[in-house]
């Protein structure tokens, strides 16, 4: 327990240095290339991208299913299984990337044609794009069971160098966009292309240099494949479900506003998902535990480490989404050159609903561990594809656009308090006093830490001042850590915590 305990503590470091220095250039990045290309330039290259992520949404539920039976074979310590499986993924993604090209290239530009708003000056730069981000996504899915396989090995390290490469390549790629006559819109999805490229190149060659399983070899087993079919089926309605209400909501937006309205919307994804590097990265860490612990036939292990991580995720997730949400404007606008409407709106709500998002997906994990996804897979995305037509005729109807981020909280709301935990106790044995473990110091944190930072936010509203926002800022952060080291965590946890302290400080000292 003690040699685990220490693993995700490391892989979790390693995770955390990778999301500090990715997060800081993927925020300075996107701010520059926001100015460099422009609101509707910006707004057309995410539409673009909108096309692409919905014909690709094939490969979340591949990708997935693989990850899972790779992981659950190193802990069952089958090494000719796991051999087999890696192999039979490759092929299956091979065979998606011609799938995906062919489908892309067919349909995808029909609706590109017909169904999208486009300025007529900037429609022939925006189909050379469309083409290059299908290329993009093809690298894209050949990349995935190389990912897989690093994650299933805990080998976060190689994880936080690629990303420090990729972000330093993005940083290039700014400095480029500003460096001869080309049109700036091609230029960065010729570019984006050549750096996935990369990205595919270096997964391949770290994996097949040091786990023995990823050696390319042209096997196709059946009885595996039709394990991660029946398995993956069940997400891929789920993951048609995400497409539909993430990138598909950007084709509506496309489709009843201007391109601007996409910009305000991508931005807003952008910095929550920023946010989100806390929480994805603590579970990335934690998440492989979870299932080899299942594995291992070690389900109480395994139910307390999911109930124990879900509330810490909740932590994370608060202290980052409170202050975000009460100094919204003033952080985008120190952020932005120009902050385009409904981006302060779009912000707030979509922070408060990946609140929601963590029950979500950290209870999802217990269900991904047995490996029993089929109610999971007709209920949860069910409401999901009620959303959406309920989103498209509000739009209809003339509501403004901030009608899909309410749409979208009350859909998340439901999922995270409601259906994953019946789930939990209908499939996995969980009780409601489990469920209520988790929910209960949750609430608690969340209550005593508004009222001081509302109530200063309230008599600073009128004011403008950055020290002041500075202020707010840190006040929010210090209530919230103080609830959720008061009433957040147990005795033995801060006792833990102080005795790990005090021997830090013992060793600085000596």
């Amino acid at each position: 327990m003690t040699s685990v305990n220490k693993t995700i503590a490391k892989n979790t470091i390693f995770l955390y240095f990778r999301m500090m220095f990715t997060m800081l250039v993927t925020l300075y990045t996107s701010r520059v290339i926001l100015d460099v290309l422009g609101i509707t330039d910006y707004g057309l290259y995410q539409t673009v991208g909108g096309v692409v992520g919905m014909l690709s949404f094939i490969n979340g539920a591949l990708s997935g299913g693989a990850s899972r039976f790779l992981t659950f074979e190193l802990g069952a310590g089958n090494k000719d299984r796991l051999k087999k499986t890696f192999s039979t993924t490759l092929v299956i993604h091979l065979g998606l990337a011609a799938f995906l090209f062919l489908v892309s290239e067919t349909i995808g530009l029909w609706f590109l044609y017909d169904k999208l708003v486009i300025p007529d000056d900037r429609l022939l730069a925006v189909v050379l794009v469309y083409h290059l981000s299908i290329a993009t996504a093809v690298v894209n899915l050949l990349t995935v069971p190389y990912n897989a396989s690093i994650i299933s090995h805990e080998c976060m390290a190689a994880y936080a160098y690629l990303s420090i490469f990729e972000c330093s390549a993005k940083l290039l790629i700014v400095y480029l966009l500003g460096v001869g006559g080309f049109d700036k819109l091609i230029t960065y999805a010729f570019l984006i292309l050549l750096l996935q490229v990369g990205i595919w190149f270096y997964y391949m060659r770290y994996s097949t240099s040091r786990f023995e399983e990823t050696k390319f070899s042209f096997f196709f087993d059946k009885s595996i494949f039709k394990r991660i079919l029946g398995f993956s089926s069940w997400s891929l309605f789920a993951q048609g479900s995400i497409a539909l209400n993430s990138q598909g909501i950007l084709l509506l937006l496309n489709m009843f506003f201007e391109p601007a309205v996409v910009a305000a919307r991508s931005i807003s994804i952008q910095v929550n998902m920023a946010a989100n590097q806390f929480v994805s990265n603590f579970r990335m860490a934690v998440n492989p535990q979870i299932v080899k612990r299942y594995a291992a036939n070690d389900k109480e292990g395994s139910k307390h480490l999911l109930l124990v991580s879900t509330k810490y995720s909740y932590y994370l997730m608060w202290v980052i989404c409170f202050p975000l949400c009460l100094l919204a404007r003033p952080i985008l606008e120190l952020w932005l050159v120009e902050v385009p409407d409904y981006t302060v709106i779009f912000l707030q709500l979509i922070l408060i609903q990946s609140l929601f998002q963590v029950f979500d997906t950290s209870f999802y994990t217990a269900l991904y561990a047995k490996g029993q996804l089929r109610e999971n897979a007709l209920i949860s995305p069910l409401i999901g594809f009620i959303a959406f037509p309920i989103i498209y005729l509000l739009f209809k109807m003339g509501y403004p656009p901030v009608a899909l981020s309410w749409a979208m909280l009350v859909v998340y709301a439901l999922l995270g308090l409601v259906v994953k935990p019946l789930l939990l106790i209908r499939i996995v044995n969980y009780t409601w006093a489990d469920i209520w473990q988790v929910f209960r110091p949750c609430l608690i944190v969340t209550i005593v830490s508004l009222p001081i930072p509302l109530l200063v936010n309230y008599f600073w509203i009128s004011l403008d001042n950055l020290w002041q926002d500075f202020l707010l800022l840190l006040i929010s952060i210090v209530c919230v850590g103080l609830s959720v080291w008061f009433c957040g965590l147990k005795r033995t946890m801060r006792k833990l915590l102080i005795d790990k302290l005090k021997v830090l400080v013992k060793i600085k000292k000596e």
